[in-house]
């Protein structure tokens, strides 16, 4: 990028930020540094609330530095791998702060993982240590780490730590820890004392290998500095207005960079306290809020949807929020609006991937995202005052605001590229901007626009069809729940449009003639085809590629 004829690098978004927004900041090097300093200043505040257990901050410190004395007896050092597959629970957290305590980089693993792909993760990290639950291990796992690079296995009972088991979500029966593994809760109340290596960490040290969701592809290992994880952090802590201390409630699950970054380590930075439900389930979800009244939460557009569908869901539920934040999958315009008619909040749009650390780009809260009026698209919101956004065309040359072309990021919060994967490193960073396989644009304003992945583009009779701009079409018909787009080959047209959804309770409708009507003829899905419910990602995101 050369800055004296690049358009984007004179921030034209700058001025959509606020004072507090634009300022300078500092954050610690590590979540580690940022947790200490919470737990100097809030030492018997609740660090985690999971069902009715609470964990304070020095209980949490002193529980995380035994896991750390722990894994350092067992060898663990200043760059070895430990893989954590677990829920949303405390044992997460005791986890990933006593891995870090250690030195260690922590491997987050989806618990919706299948043994193969544990496997590839596993050996492709060369992780010497797993922390899973109990269930995990005695189902499939313990024979999955036998052929890995495995060597200490921790178990977690997810029914510890809180004595309301809600059937919901942890419907499944107490079982005796297994022989062949250390447990979790006791390995933290043994009172090992924590080695330095954790203290000795500095921003530019690895803190995740974050494998991508493989949507398409093996996937890949981004390397996300500790540094990166801080900055997007304080960033959320600086540009949102919540008193320090206040409620997150983690609607992402952990192991997702969105959930690790926006809702864990911004949480920490706050000094906050973590609500912590296991896993999504819109009723057990509503529940905590009712009780534990969070003022932020982060999640993909398809909880929100079950959120606002759930029949007990009330405008009450929502009256704690200050700021809630969409991430991982598009948001329909509709759903926005129909969620502040129904419920109050106005849901701020976000932009980011794991290999930028989570948000590149978010909605001031004091803005509203504005709405493309060509295409109907949702804008993402702004870039920081660090981050420059490019919008690049097939050969890597900027083009003017308004034009689509692929999204490049560059800044504080992008990762310096894939665990030993050079080739491809070289290829997504060039010269370490982000190119994110996203197309998009951006108006003169510096609002950003995700239009939809490069590699989803439908060719109709050799027009361009983007699924994203026929889904907000879908999702503007009362009936629509759920709505995903894809191209299907078709005899005449060599590609054809082909929409799959689910519906809210009632009659089916007509969506077909409902599309005609709002779209050009190419655009339209000839085929619409209803299911119970569409296949997605633990993080919320649609998958396509399974419809296809």
């Amino acid at each position: 990028m050369n800055p004296t004829t690049s358009i984007y690098a004179a921030k034209p978004w700058l001025a959509q930020l606020s004072d507090a927004q634009r300022a300078a900041i500092q954050p610690p090097p590590t979540v580690v540094h940022a947790f200490r300093a919470a737990v100097a200043r809030a030492p018997e505040r609740p660090a985690l609330a999971y069902f009715d257990g609470r964990l304070t901050y020095r209980e949490t410190d002193a529980l995380s530095d035994s896991v750390a004395g722990y894994l350092a007896s067992r060898g663990v050092g200043r760059g070895d791998r430990v893989a954590i597959m677990l829920q949303n629970t405390p044992h997460f957290v005791l986890a990933l702060l006593g891995a870090w305590k250690a030195g260690a980089i922590v491997v987050p693993l989806n618990p919706m993982y299948k043994s193969g792909e544990v496997t590839h993760v596993l050996k492709d990290s060369e992780a010497t240590v797993l922390i899973c639950s109990d269930r995990a291990w005695e189902a499939y796992l313990r024979t999955t780490a036998a052929g890995s690079p495995v060597r200490v296995a921790v178990t977690a009972g997810e029914k510890d730590l809180q004595t309301r088991d809600d059937p919901r979500v942890l419907g499944f029966e107490r079982q005796a820890k297994p022989a062949d593994t250390e447990d979790l809760i006791a390995v933290a109340r043994a009172g090992h004392p924590a080695p330095r290596y954790g203290r000795d960490l500095t921003a530019t040290d690895t803190a995740l290998i974050s494998y991508t969701s493989g949507t398409s592809g093996t996937p890949k290992g981004a390397m996300n500095p500790h540094g990166a994880i801080m900055y997007n952090a304080e960033r959320q802590r600086t540009g949102h207005p919540i008193a320090e201390g206040a409620a997150y409630f983690a609607l992402a699950p952990l192991f997702h960079i969105t959930g690790m970054v926006c809702e864990l380590a911004a949480c920490v930075a706050n000094a906050g306290t973590l609500v912590l439900a296991y896993r999504f389930e819109a009723g057990v979800v509503l529940d905590a809020f009712a009780e534990h009244r969070p003022a932020y939460t982060v999640g993909p557009s398809t909880a929100f949807m079950a959120l606002a569908a759930h029949p007990d869901a009330t405008p009450d539920h929502f009256a704690s929020f200050q700021v809630i934040s969409s991430g991982g999958a598009p948001v329909p315009p509709a759903l926005v609006e129909k969620f502040r008619a129904g419920f109050g909040p106005y849901i701020r749009n976000g932009y980011g991937l794991t290999e930028c650390t989570a948000p590149c780009a978010s909605v001031p809260p004091e803005k509203e995202a504005p709405v493309d009026p060509a295409s109907g698209t949702l804008s993402v919101g702004v870039p920081g005052p660090e981050t420059i956004v490019r919008i690049l065309d097939e050969h890597g040359e900027e083009v003017p605001f308004g034009e689509h072309g692929e999204i490049a990021v560059r800044g504080p919060q992008v990762v310096p590229g894939y665990w030993r994967l050079p080739e491809a490193t070289a290829e997504t960073f060039p010269g370490g901007e982000l190119r994110t396989g996203d197309i998009g644009f951006m108006d003169p304003d510096g609002w950003l626009y995700v239009v939809d992945r490069k590699k989803d583009m439908i060719n109709a009779s050799g027009f361009k069809v983007w699924p994203r701009e026929v889904e907000d079409v879908l999702y503007t018909h009362p009936a629509v729940r759920e709505a995903a787009v894809v191209g299907v080959p078709d005899a005449y047209r060599g590609e054809t449009v082909k929409a799959y959804v689910s519906l809210r309770p009632g009659a089916p409708a007509e969506l077909a003639a409902y599309c005609a009507e709002r779209l050009a003829a190419y655009k339209y899905p000839r085929e619409v085809e209803i299911l119970p419910e569409l296949p997605k990602t633990t993080s919320g995101k649609i998958l396509r590629r399974e419809l296809r």
